[in-house]
């Protein structure tokens, strides 16, 4: 982790950097509060996100999924096999190679992410004008 200059640092860097971090966490617990209404566990609406999200021209595989999740590949296997059987996500085998797995989203799956990302554009829309001070407050 690169170290910081303190004698670089202000008082106006430490209130942006504890703002940021308040909304930040707002955030987070607005995304939480959400995937709970939305009968999902925080972590079920990360992996269909990361899933719906993935880039590329193929879908996520397990272990890409895990990476992108931040946890354990096993903990990714439990993760899936847990909104499979809810019905939101369907695993196959990959068409271009049979010992890669390929997770989808199922219609129901698909509904779940789709409102849950309105939900959370909105609230990200209403907190773009605080980013943006804070930001334009590190940067000057």
């Amino acid at each position: 982790m690169p170290r910081a200059k303190v004698k670089d640092l202000t008082q106006d860097d430490y209130a942006v950097l504890a703002d940021f971090r308040f909304l930040l966490r707002g955030f987070l617990a607005f995304s939480e509060g959400a995937a709970r209404e939305a009968g999902l566990a925080p972590q079920q609406h990360q992996a269909l996100l990361a899933i719906k999200g993935f880039p590329g021209a193929t879908p996520p595989s397990m272990g890409e999924l895990a990476e992108r999740l931040g946890v354990r590949h096993h903990s990714a296997v439990g993760l899936v096999d847990r909104l499979v059987l809810a019905g939101w996500l369907r695993r196959a085998t990959a068409p271009d190679d049979a010992r890669r797995v390929a997770l989808s989203l199922t219609r129901a799956g698909e509904a779940k992410i789709a409102a849950l990302s309105s939900a959370h554009r909105e609230e990200l829309r209403r907190l773009a004008p605080l980013l943006r001070q804070l930001l334009a407050r590190i940067d000057g």
